[in-house]
Formats: structure tokens, C-alpha cells, sequence
């Protein structure tokens, strides 16, 4: 499913204009099917409020331009919400804060009951099994424990099979590793990971850290006062430091490393993921280069 929005525009503070804050100012975007797409900005930048659009959690205003999500055109008044959100998971800041149900199971079988009313047990059954799993929880082992027992971690991975027990196509997350320690944080990004390869066709992920976008990203777009200022792949966007510092942003530290090597004439060609700029940088050593 292909996202497109074009001249998206957003105001905050109802009808009487004095009141209004311009959240999104004619964002024109494209997030192609397959793509794990990053849209950064600071706090306020307005990328929460563009991933809200994407599954209708906020509606279009009038005049406030279009969005398509695949065959979805959100403003249009015959546009099934309910399959949309099916199709489009959200899964927002410390989602583990809205598990409430007396077990996982019930959790995450939530929102089948809300977007397919009429689905059988035994469907609803194979899929929070299948979702339990997806997500790195056994179902044998967690499903009738209540999700208030679970470590953080956990949490997190019960809320996210809450998502994809839908079976959605793209999966948008808010900030997805907010509070998660270094451990956390990687396994999360690994099962990440793991769903786009095998599960999900899009992932979106919004965030204000840049490291997270360089190492996972394969385009981004920069969102400063409402607006998207750039758009590329990490390299194209942290090579144009200008642009990220005048968002009030900053280089992630390979993006740095990989400067100030070439000012001491050491030319690093990185996608400025850890792992690559080392491996370069390693290439250049052993040729002594470096």
C-alpha cells in the first residue's frame, strides 16, 4: 500500500482563526510499499499529527488537502474507516499503557473484536496465536497471564500483537523505542525487523533520534514548523547537516565521525549505520588509509 498526501494541512484550535496553531502546512509526501520510512522532527515539528492522518485517527480538514493509502482516500465520505484501520496499525508512545484486560489473550484480541464483529472463535483464536507469536510471546506460555505480570519488554510485544492481530500492511509506531534500555531497545528493533521481512509490507516509525534512523531507516523526511523539509535516505539527509541543525535536530554519530574523517582526508562511503561505517573504516586501516 502506497501513502501519498498532497498539500496536507492542519490547524489546531477549531474555527476561530486567533486561537489556530498551524500543526502541518502543505505536506506533500510519498511513503512507497516495502519502505521502513522514518519522519523525524522535534517536539511540535507536527510528525505525530501526519501519522495520525495516515489511518484516520484525525480527520482531513476542509480544504486540508488529500491522503491515499493504497485504495483508501481518507477524504472521501465512502471510505471504509473501520477496514482502513485494519490495514493501517498505530502503535503509539508506550503502548504497554493501554493493556487493561485481565489476560493477554483478551488484550490482544481487542481489536478483532472491534474491526471484524462477526469473526468466529476459532479464527480469533489462530489469529492472537499467530499475532502472541509474530511478536515473540509464546501463546502456550502467556496467553492466560495477566498482561500486568509481564516485564516491560513483554508489555511492549503483547501491545504490539495487539496491532498485528489485524493483519495490517503498514504499521505505523510513535516514538517505538521510548523507554526501552539499550537491551530493550535492540530486541525491539530486531522483532521490528523481523515483522517488515516477514509480516507487515510497510513500517513508519516517528521519532526525534537520529541513531534510530541511520541504522534503520532506508528513506526519512525531516518535519520542521509543520512542514517536511527534506526527504532521502539517512546519507542524503545527514549529509545536508544545515538542514537537520535548522530543524533543531542533530547528526547521528556516524554521520560525525564520517565529517570529520574527511576533513583529515579520510573519505568514508557509509550508509551510516554502525555496522557499515566500521566496516569501512576497517577497509580503510587495513589499506592504510586511515
Amino acid at each position: 500500500m502506497q501513502i501519498i498526501t498532497e498539500n496536507l494541512t492542519y490547524n489546531y484550535g477549531g474555527k476561530t482563526k486567533s486561537l489556530q496553531v498551524k500543526a502541518l502546512d502543505g505536506v506533500s509526501l510519498t511513503i512507497n510499499e516495502g519502505e521502513f520510512f522514518g519522519i523525524i522532527g522535534q517536539t511540535g515539528s507536527g510528525k505525530s499529527t501526519f501519522a495520525c492522518h495516515l489511518n484516520g485517527l484525525i480527520k482531513i480538514q476542509k480544504n486540508g488537502g488529500s491522503v491515499r493509502v493504497g485504495e483508501f482516500s481518507l477524504g472521501d465520505k465512502k471510505c471504509d474507516m473501520r477496514k482502513l484501520r485494519s490495514k493501517v496499525g498505530m502503535v503509539f508512545q508506550y503502548p504497554e499503557y493501554q493493556l487493561f484486560a485481565e489476560t493477554v489473550k483478551e488484550d490482544v484480541a481487542f481489536g478483532l473484536k472491534n474491526f471484524f464483529p462477526d469473526i468466529s472463535e476459532e479464527e480469533k483464536e489462530k489469529r492472537v496465536r499467530n499475532a502472541l507469536n509474530l511478536a515473540g510471546l509464546d501463546y502456550d506460555r502467556f496467553a492466560e497471564r495477566s498482561p500486568f505480570e509481564l516485564s516491560g519488554g513483554q508489555k511492549r510485544r503483547a501491545a504490539i500483537a495487539g496491532v498485528i492481530v489485524t493483519e495490517p500492511e503498514v504499521l505505523v509506531l510513535d516514538e517505538p523505542v521510548a523507554g526501552l534500555d539499550p537491551v530493550g531497545k535492540r530486541e525491539f528493533l530486531s522483532l521490528l525487523h523481523e515483522l517488515h521481512k516477514k509480516f507487515v509490507k510497510t513500517v513508519v516509525i516517528v521519532t526525534h533520534d537520529m541513531d534510530l534512523v541511520s541504522e534503520n531507516c532506508t528513506r526519512a523526511a525531516v518535519f520542521s514548523h509543520g512542514k517536511v523539509i527534506k526527504t532521502g535516505t539517512p546519507r542524503e539527509i545527514f549529509e545536508d547537516e544545515a538542514s537537520v541543525l535548522s530543524a533543531g535536530l542533530d547528526i547521528p554519530v556516524t554521520a560525525y565521525l564520517t565529517k570529520r574523517l574527511r576533513e583529515r582526508g579520510v573519505d568514508i562511503e557509509s550508509d551510516l549505520s554502525v555496522k557499515d561505517f566500521t566496516d569501512r573504516l576497517a577497509e580503510k586501516f587495513a589499506e592504510g588509509k586511515a
